[in-house]
């Protein structure tokens, strides 16, 4: 008799842990993760200078990592409870679809080919594929003058493939892991011209102002969006409305400004944030 009770207070006793205790699936709504988990994984760039970037003290800078950020807050976590994961272009998608991430913040353009495996809010920055050539490169004005030149971008990206299609047939790719790898490429003339878009561009120019410079003749229009798990529609609507405040109190021109300003590279309005 008394093993009986002992056995019925210990499960009752587990039990009760077991109510107490909230289990967060990686099925549910972002909101409903972020709240009864209080804590976001998000996927950023650590190699893009004035967007996101780790510094040599660990830190994370940049207007993708400040608007990461202020979702979070919005969803109800600090910043002390966020995971920053590191996520590249080939990478983006399976880190959304595997779980490994809640977000990805990570100059993540919005097309109709990836809206076939993730979801997105926004845009909440627009820009346009471009060039970064050496200054003492005055021959390269645009995507039609690479023929016979070497363009590097990082595998897993379309940008240098669309210039080969659209613009100069004739061109040679060249593709690393990494931009940083691109940059250090062009600075000792292993290859000519690196593509990817202005605003990632132009944070390479202000890390060697004397060596560098964006060609400045966009040849693309990129909508950044926030990557979601597909079909997080709730996820969707409350991230909206997160950049729709972080334009309204203003604190998306002041991480704008400064994050990106002193690149030089012209900054936008915030853009409309449409249904994606």
């Amino acid at each position: 008799m008394r093993i009986r009770a002992l056995v019925a207070a210990l499960f009752l006793l587990v039990s009760c842990v077991s109510c107490g205790s909230s289990t967060v699936s990686k099925d549910d709504p972002l909101p409903t993760r972020a709240r009864d988990g209080n804590h976001l994984t998000i996927g950023i760039r650590f190699d893009a200078p004035g967007l996101s970037q780790r510094t040599v003290d660990g830190r994370f800078t940049g207007f993708d990592v400040d608007v990461a950020t202020f979702v979070a807050r919005e969803l109800g976590v600090d910043p002390d409870h966020i995971t920053w994961h590191e996520t590249t272009p080939a990478r983006r998608e399976t880190d959304l679809t595997s779980g490994a991430v809640d977000l990805v913040v990570a100059t993540y353009s919005i097309t109709d080919k990836r809206k076939q495996q993730v979801s997105f809010a926004g845009p909440y920055f627009v820009t346009g594929q471009d060039l970064l050539v050496r200054l003492t490169s005055p021959d390269i004005t645009g995507p039609e003058s690479l023929n016979g030149k070497r363009l590097c971008s990082v595998t897993g990206s379309t940008p240098a493939q669309m210039v080969k299609d659209k613009f100069a047939q004739m061109v040679k790719l060249v593709e690393y892991p990494r931009y940083p790898d691109c940059v250090t490429a062009l600075l000792a003339n292993q290859v000519d011209a690196v593509t990817t878009d202005a605003v990632i561009l132009a944070g390479y120019v202000a890390q060697n102002p004397e060596l560098l410079k964006v060609v400045g003749r966009p040849f693309s229009t990129e909508r950044y969006g926030i990557g979601l798990r597909k079909g997080d529609t709730e996820g969707q609507h409350a991230v909206d409305d997160a950049i729709r405040k972080m334009v309204s109190t203003g604190a998306w021109r002041k991480s704008l400004e400064a994050n990106i300003g002193p690149s030089n590279y012209p900054l936008p309005n915030p853009p409309e944030i449409t249904e994606q």
